[in-house]
């Protein structure tokens, strides 16, 4: 198990994190709230590529909320049939919608309690909405996020909601920044699998040199 950051280490890492990624945002494409839950819904355990291969042409037939509350079925599987567990995420589409037209007035709900309630939503993809939305101070955990983590010593936490409590404690603020940092940064350089670790700007605070099994 990889030794566990220092105090020091935690505020050096943090701000590498913001100063090499001042600007960080989601690379989910969408123009509005509704558009975005729906892109971080069927980004889950797909890639961004490809969910924003999908979107285009789903947001053309169904704009709204109201739109998609009253889709077919099979035609919502269609659209995002390329989209990994596609039949789950077209039946929670659809409910998600019904739910929001009837009890939000289609309007999407901006908080991790009333965005939980919707089908398809765990904690997760509403912090994921909010902080990419709001800017909220949260933390979101995603299997780049988990794994960035862990091979710095963030983290020895078992689970994505575990590992997300620990970093929210040690970062604190800037959270939604941080966020997007760490996904980008896993996503292109701390990679599952052959990360480039030679120029690395956090190469000296790496607690997995050669054992990257996260």
């Amino acid at each position: 198990m990889p030794k566990k950051a220092t105090k020091l280490e935690i505020e050096a890492i943090k701000e590498l994190f913001l100063e090499n990624y001042p600007n960080s945002v989601a690379e989910l494409h969408y123009t509005n709230a509704y558009e975005l839950l729906i892109a971080v819904m069927l980004s889950a355990q797909c890639t961004d590529k490809r969910v924003n291969l999908i979107t285009p042409a789903l947001f053309a037939a169904y704009p709204t909320v109201y739109d998609l509350a009253k889709a077919n079925l099979d035609d919502i599987k269609t659209l995002i049939g390329t989209c990994s567990f596609f039949n789950n995420k077209a039946k929670n589409l659809i409910t998600m919608a019904n739910q929001i037209a009837d009890n939000y007035d289609g309007k999407i709900p901006l908080t991790q309690k009333e965005l939980v309630k919707l089908a398809g939503v765990g904690q997760k993809t509403a912090n994921v909405v909010m902080l990419e939305y709001t800017g909220a101070n949260l933390m979101a955990v995603d299997t780049h996020v988990f794994r960035v983590a862990h091979r710095l010593g963030l983290s020895n936490a078992k689970t994505a909601k575990k590992t997300e409590e620990e970093l929210s404690k040690k970062f604190k603020t800037d959270l939604h920044r941080l966020h997007q940092a760490m996904v980008l940064f896993g996503r292109y350089r701390c990679k599952a699998i052959n990360p480039l670790c030679e120029d690395c700007f956090l190469k000296s605070y790496c607690k997995s040199k050669g054992r990257f099994k996260v």
